[in-house]
């Protein structure tokens, strides 16, 4: 099968499993598809993942997203830069507090939202602003499944077939 092909098949799987029409092998089959898929991509990245993490949690991609921050002194609205299934950055005019948890919710496409408590894991400091990423800490997986499927939709836009 030609990667283009496979690609066809795959969008085709993600739409299906999208719209919740997948079960069984053909979901299982589908989520194969998206750890090969991601572990390529992971690959172009120069990404390697750690012991036990699986591709399609691992894989980055950048999309803008309201992200909503809230920790014990302070409130603020930020768009991201990259999301993942675990974790997204966002610039910020200072860093958040690294030890303390920090309330978050991101409004996905089609009026979807992920909300979950998030932690402070690195800091870039820009000429204007602050690149700071969180990984988010013990999000549910309907929560995770949802960024999972927005990481995949924003592959798949990228991808011309």
């Amino acid at each position: 099968m030609s990667l283009k092909d496979w690609l066809v098949r795959f969008k085709a799987q993600h739409e299906q499993a999208r719209a919740g029409n997948l079960s069984g092998d053909g979901l299982a089959d589908y989520r194969a598809g998206r750890d090969e898929l991601a572990r390529a991509l992971l690959g172009a990245q120069a990404a390697s993942l750690k012991p036990g993490e699986v591709p399609r949690q691992a894989l980055r991609v950048a999309r803008a997203l309201q992200a909503d921050l809230e920790w014990s002194v302070d409130r603020v609205r930020a768009v991201t830069q990259e999301i993942s299934a675990g974790g997204f950055s966002v610039l910020l005019t200072k860093i958040p507090p690294t030890d303390e948890e920090v309330k978050v919710s991101l409004r996905l496409p089609g009026a979807e939202t992920v909300t979950g408590p998030a932690r402070v894991v690195g800091s870039v400091v820009q000429p204007s602003a602050v690149r700071v990423s969180f990984s988010f800490s013990g999000l549910g997986a309907a929560e995770r499944d949802k960024l999972e499927f927005a990481v995949f939709d924003t592959v798949l836009q990228s991808i011309r077939i």
